[in-house]
């Protein structure tokens, strides 16, 4: 699928992925919100999205999709800052004017990622954090998505909305209001990549969002139990309790 309000820039890329039989256009939108409902009515696996439109940008769009995800490709004339937050990110991305090469790189990496959804998440998730160019402060923190597995179909999830990440050996489970999640990484890479202050180890096993703290019972004078904003009630470890100065601080 192809999104780009600029219709000569959708017809060159339309031309361009002509010479790729393994490709078949299942349809173009000229703003973010045609997209988000053209990829969930037509749930393609690959879609070429244009950053800077109207109505809904292509950081919108990506922020509000839902699981199955595609592979998402940005098509982009944004700036060398913008391009080096791609980087870092392992983002792909393709700079106007799209050359030949390229288009068949991008093509190849999204074949590569067909039947690993895992992967597809992560990429996405990847995307949703280079939309704040000033990487490091709150507002980047706030703009990383999580991704949890729930059956088959990986979703993302904004870091606000997880009250807790908590293992269970091998497990990392997420929690939300709603529902729990099977996370795709270990405690300890999730821990560095919120590089947010509002979330706080309080346990070897268990990290929680100190916004979804809503009681803090003392059990002791090194152990304290906190109650989250859905009734769960963790238990702070001896070795983690400076952090509960952290919360009472936020």
């Amino acid at each position: 699928m192809i999104v780009d309000d600029e219709a000569i820039a959708r017809t060159i890329l339309r031309e361009e992925l002509e010479h790729f039989p393994e490709v078949s256009i299942i349809g173009e939108a000229e703003n973010g919100r045609t997209a988000l409902e053209m990829i969930r009515a037509l749930r393609p696996d690959l879609v070429l999205l244009d950053l800077q439109m109207p109505v809904m940008s292509g950081f919108e769009v990506v922020r509000n999709l839902d699981a199955p995800l595609p592979v998402i490709v940005i098509v982009t004339a944004f700036d060398q800052h913008a391009i080096e937050a791609f980087d870092a990110g392992a983002v792909d991305y393709l700079l106007k004017p799209v050359s030949e090469e390229r288009l068949a790189k991008a093509v190849d990496r999204a074949k590569s990622l067909q039947g690993h959804p895992a992967k597809v998440a992560d990429a996405v998730a990847n995307i949703s954090g280079a939309s704040s160019p000033a990487s490091g402060d709150s507002a980047s923190a706030m703009s990383r998505r999580i991704v949890g597995r729930v059956g088959e179909e990986y979703h993302l999830l904004n870091v606000d909305e997880v009250l807790a990440f908590q293992a269970d050996r091998e497990l990392v489970w997420i929690v939300t209001a709603r529902q729990r999640l099977l996370a795709t990484q270990s405690l300890r890479a999730i821990e560095g990549r919120l590089g947010a202050p509002q979330f706080q180890r309080v346990h070897r096993n268990a990290i929680v969002n100190v916004n979804h703290v809503r009681k803090m019972s003392a059990l002791s004078s090194q152990r304290w139990r906190i109650t989250l904003s859905n009734a769960l009630q963790i238990t702070v470890s001896k070795r983690q309790a400076h952090n509960i100065r952290q919360i009472l601080r936020w």
